[in-house]
C-alpha cells in the first residue's frame, strides 16, 4: 500500500516521515532553554500564539549534540503526541512524495537510536530511506 511521506535529512541520513504524524514544516523563531528536562529537549518555541517543546533530533537519536544555540530559521517538523505540540529539528528537507513502506530487513545494522526510531524501509531510485517514527523522539513522562 502507498504512503505519503515527507524527505527529510536528519543526521547525514535521508529519512522519510510518515505524512500523518507531520502537523506542518515550519522555521523556527528563538528557542528558551529550558533547565532540569530531559537530555533531547533543546527548549521551548513560540508558534502561532503558543508554545511548543523542541526536540533536537540528534540527541534523541544517542548521537552528539550539535554544536551552539538554535539558530532562529531553523527547519522543524510539528508533530502532535499525547495532545502535546513537538518541533522536531532536521538538517533539511527535501519534498514529499508517495512510496510503499517495507519491513526493516534483518541483517540491516542500525545505532541504538536509529534501531528504535525506524519503523520501515522506502526505496528511491534504487536507494533505500528509513522511515523516521517522531513518537519514539519525543521523551516518555516518566511514571508517578
Amino acid at each position: 500500500m502507498t504512503e505519503l511521506f515527507l524527505i527529510a535529512r536528519v543526521a547525514g541520513r535521508t529519512v522519510a516521515i510518515p505524512t500523518q504524524q507531520v502537523g506542518s514544516v515550519v522555521d523556527l523563531g528563538e528557542v528558551i532553554a529550558v533547565p532540569l528536562t530531559e537530555r533531547a529537549v533543546r527548549g521551548l518555541t513560540a508558534l502561532r500564539s503558543r508554545v511548543v517543546t523542541v526536540i533536537d533530533t540528534h540527541l534523541a537519536l544517542g548521537l552528539p549534540a550539535e554544536p551552539g544555540p538554535i539558530e532562529a530559521g531553523r527547519r522543524a517538523v510539528i508533530t502532535r503526541i499525547d495532545g502535546h505540540d513537538y518541533a522536531v529539528l532536521v538538517d533539511a528537507l527535501e519534498d514529499v512524495a508517495p512510496f510503499e513502506r517495507l519491513p526493516l530487513s534483518l541483517g540491516l545494522a542500525l545505532d541504538g537510536g536509529w534501531r528504535a526510531a525506524a519503523a520501515g524501509l522506502v526505496e528511491r531510485d534504487g536507494e533505500p530511506m528509513l522511515v523516521l517514527d517522531l513518537s519514539v523522539l519525543v521523551p516518555q513522562p516518566l511514571a508517578a
